[in-house]
């Protein structure tokens, strides 16, 4: 603490240990990045890496980024998931450079070293050079030249990886009320409907800070509110595990008490929008619990989507300072009969790069970005729904925001 009682974080100072004042210059700092890439990706936490159903057979795999860092994830000979980087350890090219394949073992097209499905060194072209000339010397050893692998866990279905040895078991990083609210959607085995990227021109913590925001849901997304999809009326809270960093929202369906609620408060509740065809909004109740919509967010960068009969999973990959991939893949059930798997891919609409719902979130970061650039002085204001990062049982809050940033803070080591 400096004697004005501007805390610094590496560079970027903080106006108090509090969470409900935000920098602004954490969304426009490369040092702060590059921290970012040390200390949270690389660092205790548990990233998303895949689903295990992309990879069912043993020699499948996909290629996938931890923050920046390429990352490999394997089905061994054994069934065994493995994770490790996807870098040669010859001269450091990328190693799977396709988006998924398969095959006994891995081969690097610069030079020919390869690996097996869990990353080690098996066979170093022209080891012994040609006619007895050249080669590698006598004290080399393969052994020695392993690719880096990573921890992995699975739960759900949900394939995660972390670089780090302190950090705590899966379910214990993640914590009761996130593991129950994954289980809750995810609770039989899935198959890919399909999947799309779209690239967003802002830094990575603005689109998953949205994905926090419950706040803005009903101001910014008009379909949702004309639609009766997602209203702060409905009944529904926020849950946030202890460390701050994962949550999940929840809503519910209850039409009567919300057009109640909205007309005693003049919110706005409609526009001059209408659907040719309703269907796209026709949901069921397939869980038995009244809730629509389930927005769950593991830190650092994955999204566990539950919009009506929509179910899908959302990938932050980070791509620089002011550029991150989004991608989703969306998801049915095995047990889906046509009817459901229809609805689903019909629904799926709501969301993506295009969606009547989503559209908005992959501009509205690039304008944050843009009005910070040269202009990121100041700290933005999270104080909505109060200073705390706790569970809250209403949804015009920004709880879920501050605990980000607590866990951020913790992590970074300000």
């Amino acid at each position: 603490m400096s004697e004005h009682g501007i805390e610094a974080v590496q560079g970027v100072s903080w106006p108090s240990n509090g969470l409900s004042e935000v920098p602004f210059r954490l969304y426009t700092d490369p040092e702060q990045y590059r921290l970012e890439q040390e200390r949270i990706f690389k660092g205790p936490a548990w990233s998303y890496l895949c689903l295990a159903a992309e990879i069912p057979n043993p020699g499948d795999w996909v290629a996938t980024t931890i923050g920046e860092t390429a990352v490999a994830v394997t089905r061994g000979q054994d069934g065994a998931i493995n994770a490790f980087v996807n870098r040669c350890a010859h001269r450091g090219n990328l190693l799977c450079i396709e988006r998924h394949g398969h095959g006994k073992e891995i081969i690097c097209i610069y030079h020919g070293w390869t690996y097996d499905l869990a990353g080690k060194l098996t066979g170093v072209a022209f080891e012994r050079g040609v006619k007895r000339q050249g080669g590698m010397p006598p004290e080399f050893r393969k052994d020695d030249h392993d690719l880096p692998r990573l921890r992995v866990a699975e739960l759900n279905g949900l394939v995660f990886g972390t670089f780090s040895a302190e950090a705590p078991d899966l379910e214990t990083y993640l914590g009761p009320q996130i593991v129950g609210g994954i289980r809750r959607v995810l609770n039989r085995p899935v198959h890919i409907l399909g999947r799309s990227t779209q690239v967003l021109p802002n830094n990575w913590k603005l689109y998953f800070e949205n994905t926090k925001d419950t706040y803005h849901a009903s101001i910014l997304h008009t379909f949702l509110t004309t639609f009766r999809i997602n209203r702060l009326s409905m009944p529904g809270g926020i849950n946030i595990d202890d460390s701050g960093g994962h949550h999940f929202s929840q809503a519910k369906l209850d039409y009567t008490a919300e057009d109640a609620d909205y007309n005693r408060e003049g919110l706005r509740s409609d526009t001059d929008m209408r659907l040719a065809d309703s269907s796209i909004i026709e949901s069921v109740d397939e869980y038995g619990d009244g809730v629509s919509v389930q927005i769950l967010t593991i830190f650092p960068g994955m999204i566990l989507q539950q919009i009506r009969n929509s179910i899908a999973v959302r990938a932050i990959h980070p791509k620089g300072l002011e550029k991150t991939e989004l991608e989703w893949i969306h998801l049915g059930f095995d047990s889906d009969d046509e009817v459901m798997t229809e609805r689903r891919v019909r629904q799926g609409n709501l969301v993506g790069a295009a969606g009547y719902i989503s559209m908005e979130d992959g501009c509205v970061g690039g304008f944050v970005q843009r009005a910070l650039r040269y202009n990121d002085d100041d700290a933005g204001v999270v104080m909505m729904g109060g200073y705390d990062a706790q569970s809250q049982p209403f949804r015009s809050s920004e709880a879920a925001i501050r605990g980000f940033w607590k866990k951020y803070r913790a992590m970074i080591g300000d």
